[in-house]
């Protein structure tokens, strides 16, 4: 049974936050609220974690997985981001916004593109996320929340506690969480391609 944690939006309780972290440290998968919608999320080299996501969205080995970062400086250790492209993303975070870029050798092969070897990264504008993001120290392996045969990601703590609780380790409820993923800009060419339009503003990329 996965583990419920009802985290206030804009204080959240450390004891929470440290558990969630530890867990994570541990192997747990866990789902976390960011500043479009819902995320399951695990460690960075964790398999069990990415083939559990898999499993759950049923994705294939072309999905980008994301991962999601505290700042600049860490998101910086994980893809290669040149003078123009840094200054369109820093302008951008953080934000509702995943960038698609070349990736480092810090990130693991199971985790990018097969092939273009790049991985999606962001920073979220969210205390609760950031709050767990600075206490484990290092990004998180994340995916959006949307289930199989669903339009729109669940929205409702408790109603995911409900439905995942046997193939998730915890949820982090801090409160309803938004529908809108995030906008994705693809800048592995060096110029922005608008992949999805969502919840951050395009039209600095267009």
């Amino acid at each position: 049974m996965a583990k419920y944690f009802d985290v206030h939006p804009e204080n959240p309780q450390q004891r929470a936050i440290s558990q969630v972290a530890d867990s994570i440290r541990a192997g747990a998968l866990v789902v976390y609220p960011t500043d479009s919608c819902f995320a399951l999320g695990c460690q960075l080299g964790s398999r069990d974690g990415i083939d559990r996501i898999r499993s759950i969205r049923r994705l294939d080995d072309r999905h980008h997985f994301t991962l999601v970062c505290q700042n600049f400086a860490q998101l910086g250790q994980f893809v290669q981001v040149d003078n123009d492209v840094f200054r369109a993303i820093k302008a951008s975070t953080p934000g509702s916004y995943t960038f698609i870029l070349p990736a480092t050798r810090e990130v693991p092969r199971k985790l990018l593109h097969p092939k273009k070897k790049t991985v999606g990264v962001r920073i979220p504008d969210h205390v609760v996320a950031q709050a767990l993001l600075a206490e484990l120290g290092e990004p998180l392996l994340s995916s959006t929340l949307l289930l199989p045969d669903e339009e729109e990601p669940m929205t409702q703590g408790w109603e995911i506690k409900e439905q995942l609780d046997h193939v998730v380790d915890a949820v982090i409820d801090s409160g309803d969480c938004g529908t809108e993923p995030t906008t994705v800009i693809d800048f592995s060419s060096g110029e922005a391609e608008i992949v999805r339009k969502g919840a951050g503003d395009t039209a600095r990329f267009e």
